[in-house]
């Protein structure tokens, strides 16, 4: 374990330098202004997480998605929602800056999912926020509550992100996973950049993709193996929720169709149902003006009821 863990040093200046290369494409380097979180879990890795905004303002964490990292929400970070808001992103494990243990134990065990978020929301000295988790990340805060409940939590924004697995509603997009954790090269770049682009029904600027193929590739085969085939069914555990639940989600969602979303609506209590028509899996950065006016009437109410 512990050679798995050094393993993800060995390759952390490789990495750093690819993250400095994605940082200052255009549109992403000018808006890169936060505090760095060191957050160590309970489990022995430390995880890389950020602070933005105004840190008097009400507090989102957000979480994101399988291969990707905390620049997913540059279009959040660097927005308005930093004027009014608390915001936190971090990198999940075996993503962008946080360690990557090439042990798939590492990543096939919920409660060290959800410790790490509970690692994140104590180190950053989070009060109430509102999770924000995209795509995977429905996973992990399915992990969190099922570890530590939602008494820490105002609200939950579900974006693009399941809470159960249904064989029905999983799109084609997803035939790109296993090739993504082969360790032959080609075949592994091929596979990202065609999942990359499944991603987005409004396709992303070229310097934009540029970016996230690079950050999308700091994720090990190893890793993206490990990741995959966790069970999924947190239906009972969300139709007992007591909070305010937004699931935004986009109509033309390759990866996950929008019945997953609508299912998700269905069973959380007073859940409220966002659907972007022309969108795909990506809402936050294909239609970010909508988005983030939506997730801030969200989360303002949401600190008025907690």
């Amino acid at each position: 374990m512990k050679m798995a863990v050094h393993d993800s040093h060995l390759v952390k200046t490789t990495i750093a330098a690819a993250l400095l290369v994605a940082m200052a494409q255009p549109g992403f380097g000018e808006r890169l202004n936060y505090k760095p979180v060191t957050v160590k879990t309970p489990d022995g890795l430390t995880i890389s997480a950020q602070e933005w905004g105004n840190p008097a303002g009400p507090e989102i964490l957000f979480i994101h998605g399988f291969s990707q990292s905390h620049l997913s929400w540059m279009r959040q970070v660097g927005s308005d929602l930093a004027k009014e808001f608390r915001i936190v992103t971090y990198d999940l494990r075996g993503h962008g800056n946080s360690d990557k243990p090439l042990d798939a134990a590492r990543y096939r065990d919920s409660k060290a999912w959800g410790d790490e978020v509970q690692a994140v929301i104590d180190t950053a000295g989070l009060k109430r926020p509102v999770l924000v988790g995209w795509s995977y990340a429905g996973r992990v805060i399915s992990d969190y509550l099922a570890t530590h409940g939602a008494g820490q939590l105002a609200g939950i924004n579900f974006v693009d992100a399941p809470i159960k697995v249904d064989p029905a509603l999983i799109g084609d997009n997803l035939k790109n996973l296993p090739l993504m954790a082969s360790e032959d090269l080609v075949t592994n770049i091929t596979a990202t950049r065609a999942f990359l682009h499944g991603c987005f029904s409004r396709q992303p600027s070229a310097d934009d993709y540029e970016t996230m193929l690079a950050f999308n590739m700091m994720v090990l085969p190893k890793v993206r193996a490990g990741l995959g085939g966790r069970p999924l069914d947190a239906s009972h555990m969300m139709s007992k929720l007591k909070l305010p639940v937004l699931v935004t989600h986009g109509a033309e969602d390759r990866n996950a169709k929008v019945g997953a979303g609508q299912y998700t609506a269905s069973i959380i209590p007073g859940a409220k149902l966002s659907i972007y028509e022309g969108i795909g899996h990506s809402p936050f950065y294909e239609d970010a003006p909508r988005f983030n006016t939506e997730l801030a009437a969200f989360v303002r109410a949401a600190a008025k009821t907690n």
